[in-house]
């Protein structure tokens, strides 16, 4: 089980892109891209048989996992996650400093 999953609200600790707030939209492996953040300028080629037109091409680029932090949108902060196992079985992840369960 992740602690970060696609469709989350993150904060960027570290990097250029610090104290930004966006939505994953991809994890891959220890990767996530973040919604409007980490963007940089693709050049690329035109390729007609995928009716693809070539210029610049501005798009998200990975941010490692280790830099991003789940975001509670109660407290207004970024905190860390840890997970519990409920009565029926499931396991679940948490905020750390609440308690409060993330998956519902």
């Amino acid at each position: 089980m992740n602690r970060i999953r696609k469709g989350d609200q993150v904060l960027v600790i570290a990097g250029k892109n610090k104290g930004q707030k966006g939505e994953v939209t991809r994890v891959a492996g220890e990767s996530v891209f973040v919604q409007n953040i980490n963007l940089i300028k693709r050049h690329t080629k035109p390729n007609p048989q995928a009716n693809q037109p070539g210029g610049i091409v501005e798009r998200e680029a990975a941010i490692h996992i280790s830099n991003v932090m789940l975001f509670n949108t109660a407290t207004g902060k970024g905190e860390r996650v840890g997970y519990k196992t409920l009565d029926d079985g499931r396991k679940v992840r948490v905020f750390r400093p609440s308690g409060e369960v993330i998956d519902a």
